[in-house]
């Protein structure tokens, strides 16, 4: 899996650019504020349609534009593909794979699929649940596109029913309309918690690897899926599931009138991350924090390569001028086998370390 060209139009500083990539390797170099980032952030949202960095696209749009277009030439199962997303001020975002049009953006994760890993991804070990979701839903809305479905649709739901929480004071008719909204999560929900559950299975076995490598075999790391307490096994049957969450609800639906929130399901999923039994949040250096990062992301890589048969498109944001000598090499010799592009503010960074194509980026433009 690889992308051969990247267009861009009018994405966030770039006013137009063309530009053909090594399959292997590719370098990007530059000050900061040129570019870099922007680059691997066009090419994350042709797997996923969005952007990592931002909840929306008025952002990616260049200063007094109306839209931006980015497109790509990929080779993917032996098969070429052309991806496109045109998104303009006012109107609806446009998604084509080989010129047809996509009726979600779940699309382009069928056809592209990469792991974004970027200095703020610590925060994926630091933060509340809410980043660890974003990095569960951020892999898995590219592997299974009926993930995708579902996590769409359960945000819709979601925010349905806390619009009538919120509203029941004026509106005491409206809890009536729950019990068809909680069937609805529930059946939504028990599709998420099935694919979340597998995801973290297999994340425990490639992340703990993936750490002793890394940290010299001195530690061990363990990431477990925590789901609402009903939920037993999240291994269990589709059935099971959905009648677990019924009653998660039904016990929390007071506190839900009282608190006008949406208290129940998984929306408050999270994964645990111990280092040696321990929190790592609440415990890990700043050393040991990196190293659980890029090990949960190198393992999702390797989850991708396992699921598909082919490994997807790495993209490493200035993570090596983060990283000791040791974890460096760590990193390096575990990045082959797929195309990576890695961004760092000198040209000579990374040199002697890496073959591949060079591109130096300045005021959104790139030269070779």
């Amino acid at each position: 899996m690889r992308i051969n060209s990247l267009y861009l139009e009018n994405f966030r500083n770039y006013a137009q650019e063309r530009v053909d990539f090594d399959p292997v390797c590719n370098v990007i170099w530059g000050e900061n504020a040129q570019g870099k980032t922007n680059l691997l952030e066009a090419i994350f949202c042709l797997s996923s349609g969005k952007s990592p960095r931002t909840r929306g696209d008025r952002e990616l749009i260049r200063f007094d534009t109306e839209g931006f277009r980015v497109e790509g030439s990929i080779t993917s199962r032996d098969r070429a593909f052309i991806s496109r997303i045109e998104s303009f001020r006012g109107r609806k975002k446009k998604i084509t794979v080989n010129g047809v049009p996509a009726k979600s953006a779940s699309a382009l994760g069928q056809v592209l699929n990469t792991v974004f890993f970027a200095p703020e991804d610590l925060q994926i070990i630091r933060s509340g649940a809410a980043e660890r979701r974003k990095f569960m839903d951020m892999s898995l809305c590219q592997l299974r596109p009926k993930y995708a479905e579902a996590l769409s649709e359960y945000n819709r739901l979601h925010e349905h029913k806390t619009r009538i929480l919120r509203d029941c004071d004026q509106r005491p008719d409206l809890i009536a309309t729950l019990p068809d909204f909680n069937l609805r999560m529930a059946e939504t929900g028990a599709v998420i918690i099935h694919y979340r559950s597998r995801f973290a299975e297999l994340l425990n076995e490639s992340a703990a690897a993936a750490h002793r490598e890394c940290s010299g075999g001195r530690e061990n790391l363990t990431v477990r899926y925590q789901t609402v307490k009903t939920v037993t096994d999240p291994m269990a049957d589709h059935r099971q599931l959905v009648a677990q969450l019924l009653e998660h609800q039904r016990q929390h639906h007071y506190a839900e009138v009282s608190s006008r929130q949406c208290l129940s399901g998984p929306h408050k999923d999270d994964l645990e991350v111990l280092l040696d039994g321990v929190s790592a949040r609440s415990f890990a250096s700043q050393g040991q924090t990196r190293t659980a990062a890029l090990s949960l992301k190198l393992a999702a890589r390797e989850i991708h390569r396992e699921i598909l048969g082919e490994y997807p498109v790495l993209l490493l944001d200035d993570v090596l001028s983060e990283l000791d000598p040791r974890r460096q090499e760590f990193v390096l010799n575990r990045i082959g086998g797929g195309q990576v592009f890695i961004t760092c503010c000198e040209d000579d960074r990374l040199g002697g370390l890496l073959q591949g194509r060079v591109f130096h980026t300045q005021g959104g433009k790139l030269s070779v």
